[in-house]
């Protein structure tokens, strides 16, 4: 099982859209978000994925897909 940290970019237009949501649904991952903010113009998510690598990147390739822009994310995250 792998874990990859990213931070997902949403336009405006994407950011009322439940990207997160199907993201998990859609693929075999499991999603945990970290840290987010959120306005009506502009949105960013600090997510932990876990899965199977290959899920994880076919997960990720989706994302970007739709628009989201997906950057991995180095080092401690609100660790609890």
């Amino acid at each position: 099982m792998a874990k990859q940290r990213v931070k997902f970019t949403f336009p405006q237009e994407l950011i009322t859209l439940p990207v997160i949501y199907e993201l998990g649904k859609h693929f075999d991952v499991v999603t945990n978000i970290r840290r987010a903010d959120v306005t009506e113009d502009r949105g960013w998510v600090v997510l932990e994925l876990d899965g199977d690598l290959q899920e994880i990147e076919r997960g990720i390739e989706w994302v970007t897909s739709k628009g989201v822009r997906v950057d991995p994310v180095e080092g401690d995250i609100v660790e609890g």
